[in-house]
C-alpha cells in the first residue's frame, strides 16, 4: 500500500529554517501526475494550507506565508519538500503532506501521518 511519510527536525529555534521532507513508499507513483501539498495544524486550531506543487512544477502559496516558503519536489526520488524560513513560536504545528490525482480515469489521495515541529528556544 502507498503510503507518505513526513521527516525532519522535532524542534527548531526561533529565527531558523525548517526543511521538512515527504517520501513515498510501500507502492511506485508517478509524482509529476500528482499535486503535493502541505497542510499544517496548529495546537488547538484547525487545519491550515500552507500550499502546493503541481503537475508541472508550478507552485502556489498561502498569501500569508508566501514570503518564508518554498515548496520543491525531486521526480526521480518520489520525494516533496517543503521549506520555510525566520521560524516564529506560533509556526510550532503539526506537519502534513499530501498527494492528490484527480484525472478521468485514476482518482488517488495520499495523507501522511504527519510530524510534530516545536519552534522554541
Amino acid at each position: 500500500q502507498v503510503q507518505l511519510q513526513e521527516s525532519g527536525p522535532g524542534l527548531v529555534k526561533p529565527s531558523q529554517t525548517l526543511s521538512l521532507t515527504c517520501t513515498v513508499s510501500g507502492g511506485s507513483i508517478t509524482t509529476s501526475y500528482y499535486a503535493w501539498s502541505w497542510i499544517r495544524q496548529p495546537p488547538g486550531k484547525g487545519l491550515e494550507y500552507m500550499g502546493v506543487i503541481v503537475y508541472d512544477g508550478s507552485t502556489y502559496y498561502s498569501p500569508s506565508l508566501k514570503s518564508r516558503t518554498s515548496i520543491s519536489r525531486d521526480t526521480s526520488k518520489s520525494t516533496v519538500y517543503l521549506q520555510m524560513n525566520d521560524l516564529k513560536p506560533e509556526d510550532t504545528a503539526v506537519y502534513y503532506c499530501n498527494a492528490k490525482r484527480d484525472g478521468r480515469v485514476f482518482k488517488s489521495n495520499y495523507w501522511g501521518q504527519g510530524t510534530q515541529v516545536t519552534v522554541s528556544s
